[in-house]
């Protein structure tokens, strides 16, 4: 299948203020966020919220939750949560974490993952990950899951600012000694997409994690897939 084939839709780079050179077999880094676009953890994260908010007195939306993934942990406990005062919302932190951390086990790499990794460090691609995570939270996952070895820098909220802030990316780009042009992020969230263009990134927005495929792409992304299979296919080539 064919980069735009494979697309669910793809943002016209003729036309587009970003880059001109979009063509993801010239990328020479892979950026990944992590929740929603590696691991199948949106439902434990969405869970976690909720058990963490009603234990404190506080009640959300599915929605509502979905949409603030992507930023950094207490970012997105002060949209859900406006009335809560300092100490409440550090004890939604605190109960969002465990939860959260007791129950990971559930959330795997979704199915494709481990073999479009694989593939694409073959094909001499460096990789790395730009996620809202804190240090400690990715780097529980990457152990549980065995996947540090894939890439060759991590980047985290509590690093380098919450997303849409650019910074994490801007980081990778000078420790791997890359250029904007020789990059591709890809994300599940509003935010991922916003980050990208910031720098003028191409970015692939996926549709299985945290926002619909209209809100993404409203956000421009220059490629925009349906399924982890295909983000592995326009990836891999």
């Amino acid at each position: 299948m064919s980069e735009q084939s494979a697309a669910s839709t793809l943002a016209s780079a003729t036309t587009s203020p970003l880059s001109t050179n979009h063509r993801l077999s010239d990328k020479t880094l892979v950026i990944f966020d992590w929740d929603g676009t590696l691991m199948d953890s949106i439902g434990l994260i969405v869970e976690s919220m909720h058990i963490a908010g009603e234990a404190h007195g506080f009640q959300t939306t599915d929605k509502e939750v979905k949409d603030i993934i992507g930023l950094s942990l207490m970012n997105g406990i002060d949209i859900l949560y406006p009335e809560a005062d300092t100490s409440q919302k550090l004890a939604i932190q605190q109960s969002y974490a465990d939860h959260y951390v007791a129950n990971s086990h559930s959330t795997p790499l979704f199915a494709p993952t481990k073999n479009m990794l694989q593939t694409l460090q073959a094909q001499g691609k460096k990789l790395a990950v730009a996620t809202g995570k804190k240090r400690k939270g990715l780097d529980r996952v990457l152990d549980a899951s065995k996947s540090h070895d894939y890439f060759v820098m991590t980047r985290c909220a509590d690093e380098a600012g919450s997303k849409p802030d650019p910074q994490m990316l801007i980081d990778i780009l000078d420790n791997t000694q890359q250029q904007v042009s020789d990059a591709v992020f890809i994300g599940d969230s509003v935010y991922d997409i916003q980050m990208a263009t910031q720098l003028g990134m191409t970015s692939i927005a996926v549709n299985y994690g945290t926002a619909s495929s209209a809100e993404l792409a409203a956000q421009q992304p220059t490629y925009q897939v349906d399924t982890p299979a295909a983000l592995a296919e326009i990836l891999c080539g």
